[in-house]
């Protein structure tokens, strides 16, 4: 028995089904065919639920599976059949309120694929390699924002969109001169 409670995956899908971030933290699904056949069924069958204002869970495949939409964003947390439900339905909130946080309460799809280097560096504050790190919202979006506030850092340490604006600032700078 594991002591330490673990995650198989968080996803986050538009309203089609279709990837914007996920995370697979367990080697249940070997290849990419059978993580993209999961998030199919796995969404296929939990949209015509309501699960707008609280989280929903749902036993699927010998998973446990909680869940919850905003507007056009899916948002799911997997683990095993022996999970907590409460402290899968806790990182799944944390997910949802850090991704708020950082999106300024703008949860669409297209904001999400806008800053979908700060939703990745959500997803590795909360979960690394399927152990729970953090839950709480304020302190994942804090860290979050640290990491991509830091326009000073050395390039190897900035994310790509971060690179290229600091290389972008840089030829301005030299052309204006």
């Amino acid at each position: 028995m594991e002591l330490c409670p673990t995650v198989k995956n968080i996803l986050l899908l538009d309203s089609e089904g279709k990837r914007i971030a996920v995370k697979y933290y367990s080697d249940d699904w070997p290849t990419n065919a059978a993580k993209e056949a999961f998030e199919k069924a796995v969404f296929t069958k939990t949209q015509k639920t309501n699960a707008r204002t609280e989280a929903e869970i749902t036993m699927f495949d010998n998973y446990i599976v909680v869940y919850k939409f905003v507007q056009d964003l899916h948002f799911f947390v997997t683990g095993g059949e022996n999970e907590n439900e409460i402290i899968l339905a806790t990182v799944l909130q944390g997910f949802f309120d850090a991704v708020g946080l950082l999106l300024r309460g703008t949860e669409d799809k297209k904001e999400a694929l806008e800053n979908l280097d700060l939703i990745l560096l959500c997803l590795d504050e909360i979960v690394d390699g399927g152990i729970i790190l953090e839950t709480d919202a304020n302190v994942i979006a804090g860290k979050v924002d640290s990491h991509s506030m830091d326009a000073g850092a050395p390039l190897s340490e900035q994310t790509i969109t971060q690179a290229l604006a600091t290389a972008r600032e840089h030829l301005t700078r030299s052309l204006l001169k």
